[in-house]
């Protein structure tokens, strides 16, 4: 059945129809490649399966639980619970540190914040920022802001984790790490990740690729 199941999604904007229908599976552990060109409709996709946005019509279904059903609020706790997000640039907080910016996913979860800090502490350690915690964002490099994110979206322990042009902000090294990172993360832990990319060696290292073309799902 798979973790993550969409069934004929539509979302137009004003007069223009970005998704024309779309359904997929996406199955425990997997890393998808979701490309196409631009306007083709991937990151209305993602937002979509992110539950970030909210379809026109169709359903999502996370573990056999129907996303849309929920009210807002508790969608937005689903969100913070089940899902991590990456993308092209990091949106991290300038005014916290690496630590802190980390912690707010488990914050404003409301979970303890002893708890939270050691994750926290356990993934920049794991991603190679252990000496870069009590930094700000400025005092760090674009792939150390990047990998910053990537343990943000993490410290949930998400189900699923969507990435939206995740090294497009990064030099060719940056983003071969970044592609590497996240196929040991799924290699390590099991993580599913689904990324939006234009960056074919990345696409080439994923699992499985779904090209869009037009608003609709034309391969993979």
């Amino acid at each position: 059945m798979g973790i993550l199941r969409a069934e004929n999604l539509v979302k137009s904007y004003g007069a223009l129809t970005v998704l024309k229908g779309v359904s997929l599976t996406i199955e425990k552990g997997e890393i998808v490649a979701v490309v196409g060109a631009s306007g083709a409709g991937k990151s209305t996709l993602l937002h979509l399966l992110g539950t970030l946005d909210t379809p026109d019509s169709g359903q999502v279904f996370l573990q056999g639980k129907s996303v849309f059903a929920q009210s807002r609020h508790e969608l937005a706790e689903f969100r913070n619970r089940h899902l991590g997000f990456v993308f092209q640039f990091h949106n991290l907080l300038p005014e916290f540190t690496a630590l802190e910016n980390v912690m707010i996913p488990g914050l404003i979860g409301k979970r303890p914040e002893a708890t939270v800090r050691a994750r926290a502490l356990e993934l920049l350690t794991l991603l190679g920022l252990s000496d870069r915690a009590s930094h700000k964002p400025a005092q760090l490099s674009g792939g150390e802001q990047q990998r910053t994110a990537v343990a943000r979206a993490l410290v949930n322990s998400p189900e699923l984790v969507f990435a939206d042009e995740p090294s497009g902000n990064l030099d060719s090294k940056n983003a071969a790490d970044l592609h590497r990172l996240f196929l040991r993360l799924r290699q390590d832990f099991g993580f599913t990740f689904i990324i939006v990319t234009h960056n074919p060696e990345f696409a080439a290292m994923a699992d499985r690729t779904l090209e869009m073309r037009d608003g609709r799902v034309v391969g993979g």
